[in-house]
């Protein structure tokens, strides 16, 4: 069975979809007819077919796209009604079997990778219908096939850094037991740094050899953070991949890159679960309320990107791939001593620099009690919900974080 005809064989039938578009008619109509001239094609096997009918179909499906791409970007994206974001993902995904319907050269296999990309980023994919995931997947593996980015790019293999004595002013436990973590940590609410808990995970081997990540993600899209702190004015973000994030960030040759740019916060493990398999969430995460809705995030970039004081309202736990972190933590007791943004988007950040300290222009950080630690490879942070933390990349570093309720 070809690519083409078992991509067409998951996308799904308009009855599995239809309430998705029931507050659209426009885009009812469109996908209507567009499952329908994809099911044609498919069971025809390709010949016989009324090549205008498929064009209009393919014009009218770029169009839906188009249109709820500006809906995306109109506003707040958090607002955005989530059947817009399902609407324009099914949209990518039909606009994708046509393209590839016209070329399987390498110059579309790049433009479908990016539109899937964005499908994942903008839109919601999460089991929109029964063989969404399996779609996905299929692509996936076509994409990592032809466009093996390692064929033109050559990236370093990290060394494994030995590790150092450091002072830590938080409690430090030794791969402790789930009921352990509860009664010292997780029920007392006090950040801890857990020794030796993730040295099983392949994951501290494996993602040294950069070469390794760019093979199974270098032709993804991602969104990149743009200078080294998100809380100044020069900082913005933009979509790329990770193939030229990489190769600026992480050159063979001993430079430093122009410009600071981090990939933060961002689910890069259910856009390439390729990855997912080198690690496993931490059994402390079974503790909690909500212990089935574990957000994991990836942190990767080289020496220098800064995360500004700041608190989170949920549990987090820190794991350390490669390189050391420098850490900075607050009570939330001092809260009010910690001058925190008064803009709503950056209300859970501080105006301070925790790293250079002023008290001239703010002089009631004199009552705050700060904890300092280094995060090295195989350490992890926990830190419960609206504990202040300050994060400094020391040196090339990857992190994954652990969120949960």
């Amino acid at each position: 069975m070809d690519t083409i005809t078992k991509l067409t064989k998951f996308l799904p039938s308009f009855e599995e979809i239809q309430d998705i578009l029931n507050d659209n008619p426009t885009a009812k109509y469109m996908l209507k007819k567009t499952l329908e001239s994809l099911a044609a094609y498919n069971n025809k096997n390709n010949k016989h077919i009324n090549t205008n009918e498929l064009e209009e179909c393919s014009f009218l499906v770029q169009a839906l796209v188009d249109k709820t791409w500006e809906e995306i970007h109109t506003g707040n994206f958090s607002l955005v009604p989530i059947n817009v974001r399902k609407t324009y993902a099914l949209a990518c995904y039909c606009r994708i079997v046509f393209l590839l319907i016209e070329s399987m050269e390498k110059p579309q296999l790049e433009k479908c990778s990016e539109m899937l990309d964005e499908a994942m980023l903008l839109g919601y994919t999460q089991n929109i219908f029964e063989n969404c995931r399996t779609f996905t997947d299929t692509l996936m593996e076509m994409f990592d096939s032809e466009l093996d980015p390692t064929l033109e790019l050559k990236l370093p293999i990290l060394e494994r850094m030995p590790r150092i004595a450091a002072n830590c002013d938080i409690l430090q436990l030794d791969s402790p037991s789930v009921q352990e973590f509860n009664e010292k940590c997780f029920t007392a609410q006090m950040p801890a740094l857990l020794l030796n808990t993730i040295n099983h995970w392949p994951a501290l081997d494996k993602w040294l050899n950069l070469n390794y990540i760019l093979k199974l993600a270098g032709n993804r899209t991602v969104p990149i953070e743009i200078g080294s702190n998100y809380a100044t004015d020069e900082w913005s973000q933009q979509l790329m991949k990770i193939k030229d994030f990489l190769k600026r960030q992480f050159p063979l040759e001993d430079v430093d890159p122009k410009d600071v740019e981090y990939l933060a916060q961002h689910e890069l493990f259910e856009q390439i679960p390729q990855l997912k398999i080198d690690f496993t969430t931490p059994d402390y995460c079974s503790l909690g309320e909500h212990i089935e809705n574990v957000d994991i995030k990836a942190w990767l970039g080289p020496k220098g990107t800064v995360s500004p004081m700041h608190y989170d309202p949920k549990h987090n736990i820190l794991c350390q791939v490669f390189g050391s972190k420098r850490i900075i933590l607050a009570s939330p007791q001092d809260t009010e001593y910690l001058y925190p943004h008064e803009s709503e988007f950056l209300s859970n950040t501080s105006q301070i620099n925790a790293a250079a300290l002023n008290m001239d222009e703010y002089p009631l950080l004199s009552r705050v009690k700060f904890y300092h630690l280094k995060l090295q490879p195989g350490d992890c942070l926990y830190l419960p919900p609206k504990w202040w933390h300050y994060v400094e990349s020391e040196s090339p570093s990857f992190s994954v974080s652990f969120w949960w309720e």
